[in-house]
């Protein structure tokens, strides 16, 4: 009787935060005698009985497999349901869940999201999720998850940039993100082009409201529409292993995006292991949010992982021109501290049949270290960015935002070195540092190399000031560049990034803020010919560069 009331007032605290019959959490446990039993009423609530015997057996062996919920694993039988009830049960009494290592566990188009609150080790086991048909394209088919829940702080009506300290009474640290929706920024230009988001800042504090000025308040808030605080779990959750295997969707090529896959909305989470591959892309389909998708959370490391470039399909932008859809393995949105460590993926990461594998936005301290991935991009801004030890492929390093962006012990094999994305003003207010790389332009194709690109008119308005890297520091480059155009002249530093600013009648209504110095150390290119400034002398005629010997 004790199990089963401890149970109910589990439940109603679950079904008060999840009230659509398929919502995260939203299982009824009951502990009564007989065998194991999974059923699914007739609002697809799933329920779960375990015996007071059997939760012993349980708590003893210190974890649950999901063959004990009745998981077939034999690759055809739809085990989501026995999945959900595995975790359901053991989130409720803090058990790690293992996965049996033979298995296969087949996921079909049932919209059900599985809870993990607990360590899982899925092992060598196989998951086959089976995107041909589903009744929700957007549910993950995992959720890393926490029990504490987010609250509002309604008494701070505004932030300042580089703030110190937020005055509120928290329960120990916090993840915070702020909203001001009457102000709109990252408005996107180009073939996609949008109207911007509202103006976003997420960041960390202690349990006295300090600011972690690792990852300090980027933005000035006149005023706020709303700001939350999530409590952070202090202790590491860690999920390893698993082979999963998407069979891809065949939908209409436009911007439907699929996203069944793990998320991770838990700070101080560890994956550890991870292998994803893609089956059946035919010649369309929608595209993809990311396998491994991270989202409003601080301190997550995934390790030792292998992802897998999705195939690239075009569709008609807003603009009304045909555009490429990027389609990702990786996404990062909302986060801090998140790093890639001894990651790679399956297809070639200069393949050009197959999108960048990593898209984030509103970020802040991402690492790649050991990583070969076809690309590192961070869309509406990451403050603080490292690439480290790493090769990137046909994508390169594209990125716009602030603080320090250091690449280092790199091979860079895309058109630049980093491209300072157009669309969203190729801005970056802070320090770009280039240190101990080899650039290899385009892959080795015969092209003039630049090595920092981008664009900016100067006429659109993205809704801030946008800055080119206030000081640019590249030292111990060598550039590849023997295979080049008959007409080369030579490496530049910038690309033209603004085509008609040949004069001084060209007047910019919405000024780009440009690079004050650079400093060039052992440069070195396989040409021969020396490093120049740019196609464009006029655009960058006032950076200073000095070459130390």
């Amino acid at each position: 009787m004790k199990y089963t009331l401890l149970i109910i007032l589990a439940f109603c605290t679950l079904l008060a935060q999840a009230q659509d019959k398929n919502e995260p959490g939203n299982a009824v446990i009951t502990s009564e005698k007989g065998e194991i039993q999974v059923s699914v009423d007739e609002n697809g609530r799933l329920h779960v009985n375990v015996s007071p015997e059997d939760l012993r057996k349980f708590k003893a062996a210190g974890f649950v497999r999901y063959s004990n919920f009745g998981a077939k694993g034999d690759g055809k039988t739809d085990d989501i349901d026995f999945l959900a009830a595995t975790h359901a049960f053991a989130n409720l009494h803090g058990l790690p869940v293992k996965a049996d290592d033979h298995a296969t566990y087949y996921i079909g188009p049932k919209h059900r999201t599985v809870i993990i609150e607990t360590d899982t080790d899925f092992g060598k086991a196989a998951f086959l999720i089976d995107d041909t048909e589903v009744e929700k394209r957007d549910a993950s088919i995992f959720m890393i998850s926490s029990s504490l829940k987010p609250f509002k702080l309604d008494k701070i009506t505004s932030l300042k940039r580089d703030q110190k300290k937020i005055d509120a009474p928290l329960p120990g640290p916090c993840l915070i993100t702020v909203t001001n929706s009457n102000v709109k920024q990252y408005i996107r230009f180009g073939l996609n082009q949008n109207n911007g988001s509202s103006q976003t800042d997420i960041f960390v504090v202690d349990k006295n409201g300090n600011v972690d000025m690792n990852a300090p308040i980027i933005w000035d808030f006149d005023e706020i529409t709303e700001i939350t605080a999530l409590p952070i779990d202090e202790k590491p959750l860690k999920v390893s292993g698993g082979r999963f295997t998407t069979i891809a969707n065949k939908a209409e090529s436009k911007y439907t995006y699929y996203s069944r896959n793990l998320t991770i909305r838990r700070s101080h989470v560890i994956i550890d292991g991870v292998e994803h591959r893609i089956e059946g892309e035919g010649d369309h389909g929608a595209p993809y949010g990311g396998f491994l998708t991270i989202n409003d959370c601080a301190y997550v490391t995934v390790k030792n992982s292998i992802l897998t470039g999705h195939k690239t399909y075009s569709t008609i932008g807003t603009a009304g021109k045909p555009v490429s859809m990027g389609s990702y393995d990786l996404s990062v949105n909302r986060a801090l501290h998140v790093s890639f460590v001894n990651c790679t993926q399956t297809n070639d990461i200069n393949d050009s049949k197959y999108w960048g594998i990593l898209g984030s936005n509103f970020c802040k301290n991402l690492l790649y270290d050991h990583c070969t991935l076809s690309r590192f991009d961070a869309h509406q801004g990451v403050a603080n960015a490292t690439i480290r030890n790493s090769t990137l492929g046909h994508m390169g390093i594209n990125a716009i935002g602030s603080g320090l962006l250091l690449v280092e012990n790199s091979t860079i094999r895309g058109k630049n070195i980093v491209n300072l994305r157009s669309d969203y003003g190729s801005t970056w207010q802070g320090e770009l540092v280039i240190r101990d790389c080899v650039f290899v332009p385009a892959d080795g194709k015969p092209v003039s190399a630049a090595l920092i690109g981008g664009s900016n008119s100067g006429q659109h308005d993205f809704g801030y000031t946008s800055y080119m890297p206030e000081r640019i520091v590249i030292e111990n480059l060598r550039i590849d560049d023997a295979r080049h155009p008959a007409n080369y002249q030579g490496p530049t530093i910038f690309a033209n990034f603004n085509s008609d600013m040949t004069d001084e009648s060209d007047q910019e209504k919405f000024p780009y803020i440009k690079t004050s110095e650079v400093i060039l150390k052992n440069v070195t290119t396989a040409s021969g010919k020396p490093v120049r400034v740019s196609d464009n002398a006029f655009m960058f005629k006032n950076v200073k560069v000095n070459v130390v010997r």
